[in-house]
């Protein structure tokens, strides 16, 4: 902001005070309002600025993979000061405020890697052709604003959101808001609108003489993708997400797909990504499409239902990330079946005995659930269940959705973990989650920077 007064705006203010001594006073009280509302916009972002201490029964150390008894964590404004026994730190804490979390199990604020806050579901394409055609992009991030209260209110004080579908920059105008304070919700990483070909993304299937909305960014060529990833990057893409590939059909027993760009084009989408110091996510679900994807160089695969043995290995040897997305699948597969598209309820299948070998073999996972692609009005946190249920013990769930996506997304040195100088994003669950991973849907406390959003 151009904070100068030229010299015509300060001799007519001059005047103005000597004929009208009422309007000094009155600037000066608009003054202080703008800026009473600043800071307390400002202070919402800040947290609370009091220190606080938090009391833990079991503090899981998601870094380590262990549980802690009896501790503390120290909180000054945004931020963890220092984590330990409770002992120590009350007795160099005086004055702070004491929240008890003795009864709950505390961890970090979780993660999830793959979101649509500008989406409300869409189990069939008439779902998500209503929301394009009839829905204004002003009204869609009206919805995205509870959208990521509910989220937050359920435990995810980070989401990577993978798309606007239709709703243009809108992701980048609710990260802003909530990083000013004027909404609540998790730290966001967006990426703005996706790319994929001509004729490869919804709205589809009306007639030529009409002019309908496009889900994604259409790109076709080496230069156009270029220039939408730079377009992308301009207006506030923390990501770059594309669309490798669409229509799943079974082939041997492989699940196969239809591959959307060429290989020179798909490594343009990687390569311009990089230069500008971001990262790309491919939407891949069958076999064709991975493999398109890891050619390409992508730094993580979304769905990925079509992994097999080969595949798998090539995803530990590059180092890429894998975000499942597991629960969209189980919520969508009837629907979809019902719709005309029998092959989601086979992928159910396909995904948990890939997620199984995945797992055996090492292969960097992230929690991440589509939520959008299901309603807000389901828990986001039904994933862990599915993960636990195909192969992971309980705390992997949970390092996933936490320390690994935070690393993932280059933020370890700020979220994912209950850290000296990370953010204060703290949660606590009832009972034991080690246990019973079920209970990360009970979450009773949420910490976002400091700032309290749920209380016991």
């Amino acid at each position: 902001m151009n904070n100068r007064i030229h010299w015509f705006e300060t001799d007519s203010l001059v005047r103005t005070v000597k004929r009208f001594p009422f309007a000094l006073i009155l600037a000066g009280a608009l003054v202080a309002l703008f800026a009473g509302i600043t800071s307390n916009a400002h202070c919402a972002a800040q947290g609370n600025g009091r220190a606080s201490l938090v009391k833990v029964g079991k503090l899981i150390d998601v870094k380590n993979g262990r549980v802690l008894s009896d501790q503390g964590i120290l909180i000054e404004g945004e931020r963890i000061k220092q984590v330990g026994p409770f002992g120590q730190l009350q007795s160099a804490a005086a004055g702070a405020a004491v929240i008890d979390l003795s009864n709950a199990t505390v961890m970090p604020g979780l993660i999830d890697c793959h979101t649509h806050i500008l989406l409300q579901g869409d189990v069939t394409a008439a779902d998500y052709d209503e929301q394009l055609l009839k829905d204004s992009i002003p009204f869609r991030a009206i919805r995205a604003t509870a959208a990521v209260k509910a989220a937050l209110m359920n435990g995810f004080t980070g989401m990577r959101d993978l798309e606007t579908e239709g709703a243009m920059y809108a992701d980048v105008d609710v990260k802003r808001a909530i990083d000013l304070g004027y909404i609540d919700g998790p730290h966001l990483f967006v990426s703005t609108r996706a790319l994929s070909s001509t004729g490869t993304y919804p709205l589809t299937g009306y007639s030529w003489e009409l002019k309908v909305p496009e889900g994604v960014q259409i790109v076709d060529g080496v230069d156009e993708i270029r220039k939408a990833v730079r377009q992308q990057v301009k207006y506030g893409a923390d990501w770059i997400k594309y669309y490798s590939d669409r229509r799943y059909y079974l082939k041997d027993g492989s699940l196969h797909s239809w591959v959307n760009f060429t290989d020179e084009e798909a490594k343009a989408i990687v390569d311009e990504t990089h230069r500008l110091g971001k990262k790309v996510a491919a939407h891949a679900i069958g076999r064709d499409g991975i493999a398109s994807a890891l050619r390409a160089g992508v730094d993580s695969i979304e769905h990925g239902d079509g992994l097999d043995d080969e595949l798998i290995d090539e995803l530990v040897k590059r180092g890429v990330y894998w975000c499942p997305t597991i629960y969209v699948g189980v919520y969508v597969a009837e629907g979809r079946a019902a719709a005309g598209s029998p092959i989601w309820k086979t992928m159910i299948d396909l995904e948990a005995t890939a997620f199984n070998k995945a797992v055996k073999k090492g292969v960097k996972i992230v929690f991440g659930t589509d939520a959008g692609g299901f309603p807000w009005t389901e828990n986001e946190a039904k994933e862990f269940t599915y993960m636990v249920k195909y192969g992971m013990t309980p705390m992997q769930a949970i390092q996933s959705a936490t320390a690994g996506a935070a690393t993932m997304l280059g933020a370890s040195q700020e979220i994912g973990s209950i850290e000296p100088g990370r953010y204060a994003d703290v949660i606590g669950v009832p009972g034991d989650p080690l246990s019973d991973i079920s209970q990360m849907e009970h979450v009773s406390f949420v910490m976002k920077s400091g700032k309290v959003i749920k209380k016991q």
